[in-house]
């Protein structure tokens, strides 16, 4: 067998390439039920706790 054939049968294994291949960044973060969860608990804590800093520092000094 030559090279050029060997070369040929390992192009005709290509599917098993496609298996190897990475999945995207946001699939695998979708994919993710413990991130979802984080982030789910967090985004909204975060988005609170900077509300009532601005609210606190809005209110007027009294005298």
């Amino acid at each position: 067998m030559t090279e050029q054939d060997q070369n040929r049968q390992d192009h005709e294994h290509a599917p098993d390439d496609e298996s190897e291949e990475r999945l995207p960044m946001m699939q695998r973060m979708l994919d993710n039920p413990f991130l979802l969860l984080f982030l789910g608990v967090t985004v909204p804590s975060v988005s609170y706790i900077i509300w009532g800093v601005m609210e606190i520092v809005t209110i007027p000094i009294g005298r």
